[in-house]
C-alpha cells in the first residue's frame, strides 16, 4: 500500500492516511481504503477501526490538482468511486472512530462524519464541508451525513456558507465529540473505541445499523442524478476559475 499504513494490536485495526504533505485523497488512495475496509468487514479477528491522519493533517479532503486535469470520463469514474467509498463506510457495521490529528476540510471531513465518534486534536485546525465556496455541489446523501450529527439547521447554514470551524467550535456544534492534547489523541481514541469493543459485539452492530437506517439508504442510493448536477457544475467555467486559483496557490506554498 502505498498511501496507507495500517497496524493491528488486539483486535483494534489503526489505519492511518499518509499521503504527501496533506494525505489529499486521489483515486489510489480511495481505493486502498475501500480495499481496506472491506477486507476489515470480513474480518472476524478485527473488531474494531481507528482513522487517523499524518500530522499535521488528518486528510485535506480530495486532490484537487490531479482531479481538475482529470477528462470527463475519469471525473465521472472518480465521483462514483468517492461516493461508494463513503456509502461503504457509512454503513461499516464495526466500531469505528476517528483520531482527527490536524486540519479535516471538505473530504476529510466526510471520512469523520461516516466515524461513529470524532476526538480531535487542540490547535489551530479546520473542520467543515467547505464546498459551495469552491464550486462544488454537495449531493444530498452528503447533507444527511453532515446534518446526522449537526441537525439540519446547523448543517444547511454551515454548507451554504462553506463553514470551516476551529476545534473548540467543532466540539460546541457536535461535528466532534471529544478535544485533547495532540499527543493524547489516540490514547483517548483507543479508549473510546475499546469501550464499543467490549460490549456484545451483535448487539452494538446491530443497534449502529438500525440507528443509521435512513442514513445507509440515502448514501447507498443510485447517485447517478445527483452526480449528474454537480458534474455539470463542475465543469462550468466559475467552478474552473475558481479550483485553478486555489490549485494555483496550493503550488505556490
Amino acid at each position: 500500500m502505498n498511501t496507507i499504513k495500517v497496524t493491528i494490536k488486539d483486535r483494534l485495526c489503526l489505519i492511518t492516511m499518509d499521503r504527501g504533505k496533506s494525505n489529499a485523497l486521489n483515486r489510489e488512495m480511495i481505493i486502498e481504503l475501500n480495499d481496506m475496509f472491506n477486507s476489515i468487514s470480513e474480518d472476524a479477528n478485527i473488531a474494531g477501526v481507528m482513522i487517523t491522519g499524518k500530522a499535521p493533517f488528518f486528510s485535506a479532503g480530495l486532490d484537487l490538482i490531479e482531479l481538475y486535469n482529470y477528462d470527463e470520463t475519469e471525473a465521472e469514474s472518480f465521483w462514483n468511486l468517492f461516493l461508494d467509498f463513503i456509502a461503504n463506510i457509512t454503513a461499516f457495521k464495526k466500531p469505528l472512530v476517528a483520531a482527527v490529528n490536524g486540519h479535516s476540510p471538505a473530504g476529510g471531513c466526510i471520512i469523520a462524519l461516516a466515524c461513529d465518534y470524532r476526538v480531535m486534536a487542540e490547535g489551530k485546525y479546520i473542520i467543515g464541508l467547505n464546498e459551495v465556496p469552491v464550486g462544488i455541489i454537495a449531493p444530498n446523501s452528503i447533507f444527511n451525513l453532515y446534518a446526522f450529527w449537526l441537525g439540519s439547521a446547523t448543517a444547511s447554514r454551515s454548507l451554504l456558507e462553506g463553514k470551516l470551524f476551529n476545534p473548540e467550535e467543532a466540539l460546541k456544534v457536535g461535528l466532534i465529540d471529544e478535544l485533547v492534547e495532540p499527543e493524547r489523541i489516540l490514547t483517548v481514541a483507543e479508549r473510546k473505541i475499546r469501550t464499543y469493543m467490549g460490549m456484545e459485539r451483535n448487539t452494538w452492530e446491530q443497534s449502529k445499523l438500525s440507528i443509521r437506517k435512513d442514513l445507509i439508504a440515502s448514501t447507498s442510493a443510485d447517485q447517478g442524478e445527483a452526480l449528474a448536477i454537480m458534474l455539470k457544475q463542475w465543469w462550468a467555467p466559475t467552478t474552473r476559475n475558481i479550483l485553478k486559483t486555489i490549485i494555483d496557490n496550493l503550488q505556490n506554498k
